[in-house]
């Protein structure tokens, strides 16, 4: 299974294995990462579950859509280059090793 690791604001590392076809939302919210609020469930619908995906691993991922562009808009921290949903992130052994980097609040 693909690996991924959540770095959280103060630097806390957690790594996890997550099936293919799991958004990184999911395994984050499934194993209890703090950091992700995913208000919405997964629907790209509310941009609590925000990351900064490390720049070594951008280019592996699709572009964002009109939607997930538009919630970026008005993310609790501040939007950057780096800046995804997670729940619109799905594991794959194309991205095994991915680094994102939670912001400093979601809400």
């Amino acid at each position: 299974m693909p690996k991924v690791t959540y770095v959280s604001a103060g630097g806390h590392r957690t790594e996890l294995e997550l099936p293919n076809g799991l958004s990184l939302m999911e395994g984050a919210m499934n194993n209890n990462v703090a950091g992700i609020e995913s208000e919405c469930g997964g629907k790209c619908a509310c941009a609590t579950c925000h990351v900064y995906v490390d720049e070594a691993w951008l280019d592996k991922l699709r572009p964002s859509g009109a939607l997930e562009d538009e919630l970026l808009e008005g993310t609790a921290s501040e939007r950057r280059p780096t800046s995804r949903l997670s729940c619109q992130i799905k594991s794959s052994a194309a991205l095994d090793g991915i680094v994102v980097h939670l912001p400093q609040s979601q809400s």
